[in-house]
């Protein structure tokens, strides 16, 4: 008998974890986010302190969307041709050394290094990572089978928040002792993820129902997604929210703000993720959610709700609560939201679809920091994230007017992959 198939019903809240690949999958990723989130946090905070200028870590942002919405077609369209595994472990060196490199210039050039250089190493990275996510993503169904993936996509989002909140906190840490040091701990773990992956299995993609000539192939993930429109309301509803509402990218403006130093300043950062940890360790102890789509907007607009208290806050303790409901509030959506894109994908394009949920999610979160910095830059970081909250609640009522299936949504264990064909060729 399959694990996950037992007919007694009853929930296990670790089935994805009796599977070794996908142990030995998540322990890779929690170093990749840690090593990402320890660059992140530890760029933002370098940048502002030799600038004062929220522009500057918008420009960060800016730069961390470009390759996405450049890139990510063809890197889908990589990840479905070749092997997965194989370009998981080549673009990890280069993401590796673009911190070393930092940590390097930074023991070199102990007064600042040239933004102009930071920026460049930034745009390195950001382009690795568009063709590393998709591949990487795409590994992941393969691991555990369908009747797990709910269960499986919760605990990836608990590792990855449990992650996300110990790479900043471990970075306001280590940038108290000097930003080199943080640099190079991000480098560390990467080199880890890289060791780990090694040890995978070869994932190759499934041969595609219909083979597609050029652009219409390259494109087919897009047109996917717009003919699915439950899959493109998740996404829309995401892509809005995230823009709108992430205060993540101003987080060392409202430290000093706040009156907090680099370690409370990594706190604040690792809040939203340390909330979002609590709660998709809750998800995955629960039972499949009954009234699955009614939960995504509810949770997005408590995102907006608390990002708008944040901004208004004046009290540290107020704010550190407000970014953990952030956090919980966001983990369901980003839950619901991969086990309903994973779900309805086909093998054989799952590649071009995690590419285009890259370009909707993760251009937007960079493309949100870029829109922070520069309303933040033109009427102060307070009416930058509150306006951002408001904003991602009128987004909620749009997207459940807009498309009616998210609020019809109810178990996620209903949904199969749709016919790619269909899909695909019926949208010229």
């Amino acid at each position: 008998m399959t694990i996950g198939s037992d007919p007694s019903g009853i929930h296990d809240p670790y089935e994805a974890f009796r599977y070794e690949a996908f142990r030995l999958y998540a322990a890779s990723y929690v170093l990749a986010v840690i090593g990402s989130q320890v660059l992140t946090a530890t760029v933002q905070w370098d940048v502002y302190q030799r600038t004062k200028d929220p522009l500057a870590i918008g420009w960060v942002g800016l730069i961390g969307a470009l390759p996405v919405i450049l890139f990510a077609l063809p890197a889908g369209h990589v990840a479905d041709s070749f092997n997965r595994k194989r370009i998981l472990l080549i673009t990890q060196i280069p993401l590796a050394l673009v911190p070393t490199i930092l940590a390097v210039l930074q023991w070199w050039y102990p007064q600042g290094v040239s933004l102009i250089v930071t920026y460049s190493l930034l745009a390195a990275n950001a382009l690795t990572l568009t063709f590393a996510r998709p591949a990487r993503s795409a590994i992941m169904p393969n691991l555990v089978p369908r009747t797990a993936y709910p269960n499986a996509f919760a605990w990836m989002s608990s590792l990855f928040e449990t992650a996300s909140w110990v790479g900043p906190a471990v970075a306001g840490v280590l940038i108290a002792f000097g930003v080199p040091w943080s640099y190079l701990a991000s480098a560390l773990c990467l080199v880890g993820c890289f060791g780990l992956a090694l040890f995978l299995p070869d994932i190759v993609p499934s041969e595609p129902t219909t083979r597609e000539p050029g652009w219409r192939a390259l494109s087919a993930g897009l047109r996917f997604v717009f003919g699915t429109p439950l899959m493109l309301a998740a996404m829309t509803l995401d892509l809005l929210a995230v823009l709108l509402g992430g205060a993540t990218y101003l987080m060392p403006v409202f430290a000093e703000r706040l009156g907090a130093g680099s370690v409370g300043f990594g706190w604040l950062r690792a809040a939203p993720a340390m909330g979002a940890f609590v709660m998709a360790v809750g998800q995955a102890h629960r039972p499949p959610n009954g009234r699955a789509g009614r939960t995504m907007l509810w949770a997005v607009a408590t995102f907006g709700a608390a990002t708008i208290v944040f901004g208004a806050s004046q009290n540290y303790w107020l704010s550190l609560a407000m970014l953990v409901v952030i956090g919980a509030s966001d983990n369901i959506s980003v839950i619901i939201r991969q086990t309903i894109i994973q779900s309805l994908t086909p093998d054989a394009m799952r590649g071009r679809v995690s590419a285009v949920n890259q370009v909707f999610i993760g251009a937007s979160n960079e493309l949100g920091g870029f829109e922070s910095g520069v309303t933040a830059k033109l009427f102060g970081p307070v009416m930058s994230v509150v306006a951002g909250g408001m904003g991602t609640i009128l987004v909620v009522l749009g997207v459940a007017k807009v498309w009616p299936q998210i609020r019809q949504l109810r178990s996620l264990r209903e949904l199969r992959p749709a016919n790619d064909e269909v899909k695909v060729s019926d949208n010229p």
